[in-house]
């Protein structure tokens, strides 16, 4: 059996077809990377709440009616059309979900339409009745089944992806005001940040802060009023190229950002559109240049309290050999999560990614801290050189020499971050250099690297700990 399914555009609208008007749409941030994939395809990520008036052409008493062209990720329990006076009461509803090829066709249900063959002649018109298989055509009181075509002729546009059929109880005919609303998937943000670290002197960022917004749907939206919510609120059901720009805009230009409940939303100042299968940007806060300070930081292993003290020689003895570059600033706002791709000037005056690494949630003057990457010209060696344990006087003394390596042109300091988690309990017997810093459960120091050259920190601690806590 071959279907094309195809309708042509002629005229108008057929009666009882309701008209989209302008609406509104909330969408929820989404950290699922399918969403925003260079593929255009339709994915069922994300959660948006949708809300659409429409206007319905009625008869008086009881009618079906259908609504089209409606996104492929719906939740049927969250899925209502309520008309806005007494006028018209809706007595059930029934989603169809859209099924493959035969999804524009299905978007004609309701309608006249003329099923054509292979040589483009008619070979049954009337209204149609279903099309998830053979075509069910009703002419009259006689129902026809069609199972072969060549395409479907209907007037006025078809209407894609799921439909909302109605049986409604009208009062008195004519056109009546309605409102639409439900709950989709497939529509999903994310904040995307954009930062260019100055020149020279102290450090600072140029930071831009967007709003990247995905819809893979199935649907368009034109002109509808977008809100964004930022955070993470439980939602146990769920339901193409990256444009880039620069923004210099005023602050009635900016989203007006407010409180809903516990969370932050974001709504935009004027109505957008959001193609099927595209990404957009959109401004979320004006460009900042925001003090910064950037770290070449070595860190061996991180906060851990043992149940009893660890006395294995052959663990916790290695370090990385690499040395990471960080950036941290405090937030000017209240920052979404979201992506930050840093770039730097090259000798040339171009702007060059130097690491990108995500943002969470972060409050107004909170830090934010990220990873840019490896430092290429500094390496690190650390080497465990002493190791006891006397468990009779019920200690543990450690030592660790760190050499430090620089081939860059420039001196370099590394702030170096070491956590003694063999015990809760320990202090710092020697070291080379003073600590910078000193707390529960880290050692920290400052050790600087000249070019072309090398530095050493040796440094040993002592754990200590009671009879109760004697390891077995």
């Amino acid at each position: 059996m071959r279907k094309t399914p195809l309708a042509l555009l002629l005229l108008t609208l057929a009666t009882g077809a309701a008209a989209a008007e302008h609406g509104e749409i909330t969408i929820y941030r989404s950290d699922d990377a399918s969403l925003f994939a260079n593929d255009g395809a339709s994915v069922p990520a994300g959660y948006a709440q949708v809300r659409q008036p429409r206007t319905v052409n009625l008869a008086a008493g009881v009618q079906d009616i259908h609504l089209g062209g409606l996104p492929l990720y719906l939740d049927p329990e969250a899925l209502a059309l309520e008309f806005d006076d007494a006028r018209a009461s809706v007595i059930s509803q029934r989603l169809q979900l859209a099924q493959g090829g035969s999804a524009l066709v299905g978007g004609l249900v309701g309608r006249k339409v003329d099923v054509l063959g292979d040589q483009g002649n008619v070979i049954a018109s009337g209204t149609l009745l279903s099309a998830g298989g053979p075509l069910q055509i009703r002419q009259d009181d006689v129902t026809v089944l069609v199972h072969d075509y060549a395409a479907v002729r209907a007037i006025g546009t078809v209407d894609g992806g799921s439909r909302l059929d109605l049986r409604v109880d009208a009062r008195h005919a004519g056109p009546a005001t309605a409102q639409l609303s439900y709950v989709t998937g497939g529509l999903g943000w994310r904040a995307s940040y954009i930062g260019t670290l100055a020149d020279a002197g102290a450090c600072r960022l140029d930071l831009q802060s967007r709003a990247s917004v995905a819809n893979r749907s199935g649907s368009d939206w034109h002109d509808v009023q977008v809100t964004l919510i930022a955070g993470e609120p439980r939602l146990d059901k769920s339901a193409a190229p990256v444009m880039t720009m620069a923004f210099r805009g005023k602050a009635a230009d900016l989203p007006q950002q407010s409180t809903l409940a516990d969370y932050r939303s974001y709504r935009l100042p004027a109505p957008v559109d959001l193609p099927d299968g595209s990404v957009s940007l959109l401004p979320l806060y004006a460009p900042k240049s925001i003090a910064c300070e950037r770290t070449a930081l070595y860190e061996t292993g991180g906060s851990y309290q043992p149940p009893q003290p660890m006395t294995q020689p052959s663990i916790m003895v290695e370090g990385p050999t690499n040395v990471v570059g960080t950036l941290a600033f405090r937030a000017f706002d209240s920052l979404p999560a979201g992506y930050l791709r840093v770039l730097a000037r090259d000798d040339r005056g171009a702007a060059q990614v130097i690491g990108e690494s995500r943002i969470e949630d972060t409050p107004k003057s909170g830090e934010v801290k990220l990873t840019l990457g490896s430092v290429f010209d500094l390496r690190a060696k650390r080497e465990r050189t002493a190791f006891h344990v006397d468990r009779d006087g019920r200690t543990m003394d450690e030592a660790f020499s760190l050499v430090f390596t620089n081939a860059g042109d420039s001196a370099r300091t590394v702030t170096v971050r070491e956590h003694p988690s063999r015990w809760r309990t320990w202090v710092l017997a020697s070291s080379s250099l003073k600590p910078t810093v000193t707390t529960a459960d880290t050692l920290g120091f400052a050790v600087k690297v000249p070019a072309h050259g090398s530095a050493t920190l040796d440094y040993a601690v002592r754990y200590t700990w009671t009879a109760d806590d004697q390891p077995q």
